[in-house]
């Protein structure tokens, strides 16, 4: 049978066991073990175990549920509260202040957790509220606390970014430093659009009234709530930067440092403990299931040949490098829609990155843009995760109709920054290139 019927059969089966509604990794799994039977007999079962004993080995996994654990006790610590008062105090007197502080703290968020759960739900809790009592319109309210959660998968530690190293043998350190400056650059868009839009309509934000304003020297004064979360950032992202730590190492300074963060805040007891580790073993099972069994479905997917034949097609197609480029954005940005952004590393990568490499992109900048297509699949319908986090914290009369609307701008604010990335490498690539020339 040719590779390019075994490819469509391939494919054509676990994306129909994914329309029946199978999870991700028994889709993955299911159909890598049936083609491994039908192509290789129960010999080719090896595969599994080579690949598992492979992927246990690598100490960078490790990374993961540690920093799934730090975002897990900074959502439950105190320190969302803290730094939102804080922002309360400061931009509170702007037209969209709330809605811009929103973006910031997820910001902060980002940069302590590597998670886009952590910064949407604790922000939706502990934002969302009062700016829907002071009259903010729903759809900046509810847009803004999902965009700038979704920060969390760019601005390192990212989680995926440390997939997406491990996949294409590329330094996570890189990866992380890569995303310093798209990251803020998104950011900085978010809070550019609020601020334009409620200085035109002040109803859609309104600024805090004239006796609800704090002094000078109350606003100084709540500047320390910051101190905790910079030395966190300092301590996580410092570490690696300097070369002083791993990924791995930074991610247990940064396991700690939110437990000292949780003391410090008085939120600190068994049940914090309890409720954090708990939370972190469900998603790491979750995560590194995908992740197992995406990766023999890709060892299969690679085993038949298939990536060269595609690697042969694309670069067969005479057009612009560019359009090549474009085409895979749009696969990421179409399959984001409907599949796990671990599960798209995994179907894509193999294909993508030979191609990326022979076009003469680099994987850093690659594994950015990649990064920032994926970002969007969070606010996208049918499968975004923060669509359905915010359902479940939004009060009743807000419907889905409503969540689609109001991160719809914010999309077209996502697709500006990949843009703009792509235009000017150098916004992914100048960071990096300066700290590992030191």
């Amino acid at each position: 049978m040719s590779i390019e019927v075994v490819t469509l059969l391939l494919f054509g089966s676990m994306a129909l066991l994914l329309a029946l509604g199978l999870p991700v990794a028994f889709a993955f799994g299911g159909t890598a073990i049936i083609f491994i039977l039908w192509l290789w007999g129960p010999e080719g079962l090896d595969i599994i175990s080579f690949h598992a004993i492979d992927l246990m080995s690598t100490i960078v996994m490790v990374a993961i549920p540690l920093f799934i654990f730090m975002a897990c006790v900074l959502e439950r610590s105190g320190l969302a509260d803290a730094l939102y008062s804080t922002m309360h105090l400061w931009l509170g007197p702007l037209r969209g202040g709330l809605a811009m502080g929103t973006v910031l703290i997820c910001t902060i968020f980002a940069a302590m957790s590597g998670l886009s759960a952590a910064g949407t739900v604790t922000m939706g809790l502990v934002a969302l509220p009062n700016m829907l009592q002071r009259a903010y319109d729903k759809h900046i309210a509810i847009g803004c606390i999902m965009a700038g959660g979704a920060l969390g998968v760019l601005i390192p530690p990212s989680v995926v970014m440390i997939v997406y190293g491990l996949i294409a043998s590329v330094s996570i350190g890189k990866l992380f430093i890569a995303g310093v400056f798209p990251g803020l650059l998104l950011s900085s868009l978010f809070i550019i659009y609020i601020g334009i839009r409620c200085y035109l309509n002040p109803k859609l934000g309104p600024s805090l009234p004239p006796e609800e304003r704090a002094g000078w020297s109350k606003r100084f004064t709540s500047l320390r709530t910051i101190i905790l979360p910079a030395l966190l950032v300092i301590s996580v992202l410092g570490s690696i930067f300097l070369g002083l730590a791993t990924p791995t190492e930074a991610a247990s300074i940064g396991a700690f440092g939110s437990l000292v963060c949780a003391a410090i805040h008085h939120k600190f007891n068994l049940k914090l403990l309890k409720e954090s580790a708990f939370a972190t073993l469900k998603l790491t099972c979750m995560v590194q299931w995908i992740v197992f069994t995406a990766y023999i479905f890709a060892a299969v997917y690679q085993g038949i040949g298939a990536s060269e034949l595609i690697e042969h097609l694309f670069m067969s197609l005479e057009v612009s490098r560019w359009v090549i480029l474009a085409i895979m954005m749009a696969c990421f940005f179409v399959l984001g829609c409907f599949i796990d952004i671990f599960g798209i590393l995994f179907i894509t990568c193999p294909v993508f990155l030979p191609v990326a490499a022979s076009l003469g992109f680099d994987p850093v900048w690659f594994g950015v843009l990649y990064v920032l297509s994926v970002e969007m699949a969070y606010l996208t319908p049918p499968v975004g995760g923060n669509l359905f986090f915010m359902k479940a914290l939004v009060p009743k009369g807000i419907t889905m109709g409503d969540i689609y609307r109001s991160v719809t701008p914010f999309v077209l604010l996502q697709a500006a920054g990949l843009f703009l990335v792509i235009l000017f490498p150098q916004i992914a690539l100048w960071l990096p290139t300066l700290v590992f020339k030191l």
